[in-house]
């Protein structure tokens, strides 16, 4: 059987191009190996898309810590309400600060711009760190240290006027508030406020009524407008 002759051109291509070489494997048989220019468009393909995704997942996790930390406002003034009603007495929420927010202890003191909260009979500043009791002052219910991620996120805690700072609200047996200058609205921000963050709100009307909105949904029948 004759040879299939290569033509010319086709023989001075091939001897142009370089061959890859084949690294040898574990075993001991060849394998192909990667060439300098194909390791280097992939990983300037990997830096672009890198480039792209990272402020998006930023924002995410921002968002996610937003609303966690709103969440778990609400749930805190969901305790104090329900648990005024269950005792038949007055239970007070309050946002506390700490020397280190990943723990609540003695050297707490009410905020209106902390993410953690106590739930309480009395007055629990400076005495956060006790146990929970319904005798020892002063009387802890449930506690909520917002922790190292808190620092991220910018809580807002006003009265019915909207501008004037509060820090607790005390509910009575029949879970409305009690007394003036109570805790009205808290709103859960990102540290640098921007357009692609979500802000988050917890209102509380008179009759003790809780509810988490978007103060940025501006139609009225929006569910989510505050």
């Amino acid at each position: 059987m004759s040879r299939r002759r290569v033509p010319p051109m086709t023989a001075a291509l091939l001897r142009l191009t370089p061959a890859r070489r084949r690294a040898p494997a574990p075993d001991g048989s060849a394998c192909d190996g990667f060439t300098l220019i194909e390791l280097s468009v992939t990983l300037v393909v990997f830096a672009l898309l890198l480039a792209l995704i990272a402020p998006s997942a930023a924002a995410w996790m921002a968002n996610m810590q937003i609303r966690a930390t709103a969440e778990s406002i609400h749930n805190g003034l969901q305790k104090a309400r329900m648990e005024a009603v269950r005792r038949n007495q007055p239970i007070r929420f309050s946002l506390v600060s700490t020397a280190d927010p990943a723990v609540i202890d003695d050297s707490c003191a009410l905020s209106a711009s902390s993410a953690s909260w106590t739930v309480s009979v009395n007055d629990p500043t400076g005495k956060c760190g006790s146990a929970l009791s319904s005798t020892a002052d002063p009387m802890l219910v449930e506690t909520y240290a917002a922790g190292v991620y808190a620092r991220r996120v910018a809580v807002s805690a006003l009265q019915a006027d909207g501008s004037s700072a509060a820090d607790s609200v005390t509910f009575d047996g029949f879970g409305r508030i009690l007394g003036a200058n109570a805790l009205a609205q808290v709103t859960v921000d990102n540290v640098v406020s921007g357009d692609d963050y979500r802000p988050l709100r917890i209102v509380i009307s008179n009759g003790g009524g809780i509810r988490l909105c978007d103060p940025r949904v501006t139609a009225s029948s929006d569910p989510r407008a505050c």
